[in-house]
Parts: structure tokens; C-alpha cells; sequence
């Protein structure tokens, strides 16, 4: 596998960074501002991520995402991993990421790479999205923030 930074004629995988985030205006938004890196395997793309500057010397990781028929191979971990060593290259010292109170598999993912929760933006997912989330039967009503200091 390898990971890489989009060129800035490519064209970045929408159908991918849509399955982390629903919402085609945020998406655009955040590749305008962000730097977007894929994950590919014989030249298909299998993952993708956006780092997005928010602050002096912090970064946001957003819009991680993995083929469907490569998920549950360690995927998600590399390009996180991946994120941070870019991070770190790029002189940032702070490294964030959010999620939904829902998604319970990457609460788990990026405590294991040893994210911390730092704060909880209550409602932001009702405030920023027209139709209702759920996700393991769980309505997703609010961001969950972490953060690692590099």
C-alpha cells in the first residue's frame, strides 16, 4: 500500500470522503482549505484523509475513510498514522480529530492511537447536517473532540 498526497490536478476521491462525511459543501470546503492524501493498492484508491489547518501549529485530521471491501485490515490505523508523521513533517505540534458520539468503532481507533477526548460539541451534528444520523442505532447529535499533542 501506498499513501500519498492528491496532486493538485488530480481529482480526490468525493465518493470516498463522502462516506466520512455526508455533506458535499463541508467536504469541498474542507479540501479547499486542507491537503488531501490517498491510500492505494495497485493504483486503486482504497483510503483517503484531508488535513486541515485550524490554528497556528494545529491541524485537523478529517474525512478518513476506507473502501468498504478493505475495511477491518488495519487501513484506518496506517493512514492515521500516516497523518500524524505528515503532521509532524509539516511542523504542526497539535493534532485534533472529531467524531460522532455514534461512531463507537473510531472512538475506539483513535484512542488507540492515542488521541485524547478534549470536549464535546453538543448538537453539532444536528445544527450542521438537514437529515437525521444514526449510526449503530444511535443517533449522532454530537462531536466528540480529540486531540494529540505531537
Amino acid at each position: 500500500m501506498n499513501i500519498r498526497k492528491v496532486s493538485e490536478n488530480e481529482k480526490p476521491p468525493m465518493e470516498l470522503l463522502l462516506v466520512a462525511d455526508p455533506s458535499e459543501k463541508l467536504v469541498e470546503d474542507y479540501l479547499g482549505r486542507g491537503e488531501c492524501y490517498v491510500a492505494e493498492i495497485d493504483e486503486e484508491i482504497i483510503g483517503v484523509y484531508v488535513l486541515l489547518p485550524t490554528r497556528p501549529k494545529t491541524v485537523e485530521l478529517v474525512n478518513i475513510s476506507v473502501a468498504g471491501s478493505q475495511q477491518g485490515k488495519g487501513i484506518g490505523k496506517k493512514l492515521i498514522l500516516h497523518a500524524i508523521e505528515a503532521a509532524k513533517g509539516s511542523g504542526y505540534k497539535t493534532v485534533e480529530i472529531g467524531t460522532g458520539n455514534s461512531s463507537i468503532g473510531q472512538l475506539a481507533l483513535y484512542q488507540k492511537c492515542g488521541f485524547r477526548m478534549v470536549g464535546v460539541d453538543i448538537d453539532f451534528f444536528v445544527r450542521h447536517y438537514p437529515e437525521e444520523i444514526v449510526e449503530n442505532g444511535i443517533m449522532c447529535r454530537d462531536m466528540i473532540r480529540l486531540a494529540m499533542d505531537l
